[in-house]
């Protein structure tokens, strides 16, 4: 039997732990820490999964090395929609030639290490890419099976602002 009150609860807590959208709301709503001392224990993990993810920022770092690269966020969302392909990028770091592959929206370096922060973006943002190879998924390195060879990065960038436009008609008629 399903009970009401904890699901009215998990609904309070989902709405008590986003963000007013709008500053006329500012203080009307609890913030997340607000919301976890009210959370019994059972409830408390619900809440931690609706929070948005944060970044650590040491002083340390270089800021630029961390920032999103939209390129390689670009690649990221087609290999979201191409499901059953992977995108083999060559790109150039500070005169260093590095290797990346794409495949269901996230990226690997096959050339170093990668790192295990999914908000870190896999390269600079100062890199260059220099081509695109579209290859079926699942990758394998022993036997790649080709598509297209030594694309441009302008050449994709056309092909995912046409999915995006496919993407927002159907969501604006539905």
């Amino acid at each position: 039997m399903l009970h009401y009150p904890s699901l009215l609860f998990s609904l309070l807590l989902l709405t008590m732990s986003t963000p007013p959208q709008s500053s006329h709301l500012a203080g009307k709503f609890s913030t997340p820490e607000k919301t976890s001392k009210l959370a019994s224990p059972r409830h408390q993990g619900y809440s931690t999964r609706c929070q948005a993810r944060r970044q650590v920022r040491y002083d340390d770092e270089d800021e630029e090395e961390h920032e999103n690269n939209e390129e390689i966020a670009m690649l990221e969302f087609y290999s979201q929609v191409a499901k059953n392909e992977a995108l083999l990028v060559k790109a150039v770091v500070d005169d260093e030639e590095v290797e990346i592959l794409v495949f269901k929206g996230f990226s690997s370096s096959l050339s170093s290490g990668t790192s295990f922060d999914p908000t870190r973006s896999i390269l600079p943002t100062r890199a260059v890419i220099k081509c695109i190879d579209r290859v079926k998924g699942p990758f394998d390195p022993s036997n790649i099976d080709y598509i297209e060879k030594d694309l441009t990065v302008g050449a994709f960038k056309t092909v995912v602002q046409k999915i995006k436009d496919v993407r927002d008609n159907l969501q604006w008629n539905s």
